[in-house]
């Protein structure tokens, strides 16, 4: 695994973001579980930080929704030379403790926005779903 990394796009991404939406094929009317945490659709208004110079940061998840649940958890990201968003929720543990986690792809990457894209199963075959995240 190649785990040099981007600084370069890791400071694009330095500060704090809303997720503002998330889109996958059939979103009106199939339901999918993002990062283990539940409804993906609960993860839209959720906040994130990114601290570039360390690759930690923190999530809040806090969609009023009765069907969504409060979250947060401490996370460690980066981007590696493929390209790729390395993340890992962290929650009680040091983070070589963890040894789980999510690669995504990221696209659309500005001073105010960017995109995270997860591979997901849609009746068999894989389809794309996105994170569109906006700065605060």
């Amino acid at each position: 695994m190649n785990t040099k990394l981007d600084n370069k796009k890791e400071r694009m991404l330095k500060g704090s973001f809303t997720i503002t939406s998330i889109n996958f094929p059939g979103s009106d009317y199939l339901k999918v579980t993002s990062f283990n945490l539940g409804d993906s659709k609960c993860l839209i208004g959720s906040e994130w930080s990114f601290i570039s110079n360390n690759n930690k940061g923190e999530m809040k998840m806090n969609n009023p929704a009765a069907t969504c649940k409060d979250f947060s958890s401490p996370i460690t990201w980066y981007i590696n030379k493929n390209g790729n968003f390395v993340l890992k929720f962290i929650n009680n543990y040091k983070a070589k403790e963890v040894n789980n986690g999510f690669v995504l792809g990221i696209n659309n990457i500005t001073e105010t926005s960017f995109d995270l894209i997860d591979k997901i199963n849609v009746a068999g075959e894989t389809k794309n779903i996105t994170y569109s995240f906006k700065r605060k």
